[in-house]
């Protein structure tokens, strides 16, 4: 267990205390994502009452500053998120570099019939930098957090900041697990 694939899947597991179910997405032009790369998929455990899905190798090999994974949460099980974190790591690794506080469109609702059709990267607010820092040979990698918002509230962060989509979060309480929530905007 020397790779870095498997010293970031033992990472996560050793965070969430349970093994992660593995998935790959293989539709579309995946073929220029790492060949180790794949998804992990956490059921709800004593960390989270919730699912949590995390992209496993979206920036190995890569020689700048942004050196991250994203996970992300879900109400349900569903295979659907395999595919969002593949596309925004093939977007990551092909298209244009993420990081923190950037957002992106999904394209599609987040799930089921969702107004969040796009996502924030965030700092991982509920579990702190224990899950967040992830030591790797020379560099250090951050696991943040992918949260659904809506088109609007991407909207605002650009026009306002950051520092103000995530205040306004803060004083409106969003609902990070609530499908059918609305817009905060």
């Amino acid at each position: 267990m020397n790779n870095y694939s498997d010293k970031l899947k033992q990472h996560y597991e050793g965070y969430f205390g349970i093994p992660g179910n593995k998935f790959k997405w293989g539709k579309g032009p995946i073929e220029t994502l790492h060949p180790e790369f794949y998804i992990l998929e956490f059921e709800p455990n004593e960390r989270h009452e919730m699912w949590t899905y995390a992209t496993l190798g979206m920036s190995l090999d890569r020689n700048d500053e942004n050196l991250i994974e994203l996970f992300i949460f879900s109400p349900w099980q569903d295979d659907m998120l395999v595919e969002l974190l593949t596309v925004t790591a093939f977007f990551h690794r092909n298209t244009q570099p993420l990081n923190l506080n950037h957002t992106l469109n999904f394209g599609k609702p987040w799930l089921d019939d969702s107004k969040c059709d796009h996502g924030f990267i965030s700092l991982p607010y509920l579990d702190g930098e224990d899950l967040e820092l992830f030591h790797y040979q020379d560099n250090t990698y951050h696991c943040y957090w992918l949260i659904p918002i809506t088109a609007k509230e991407r909207d605002y962060k650009i026009k306002n900041g950051y520092e103000s989509l995530e205040e306004l979060f803060e004083s409106k309480g969003l609902d990070y697990l609530n499908v059918d929530r609305d817009c905060l905007i």
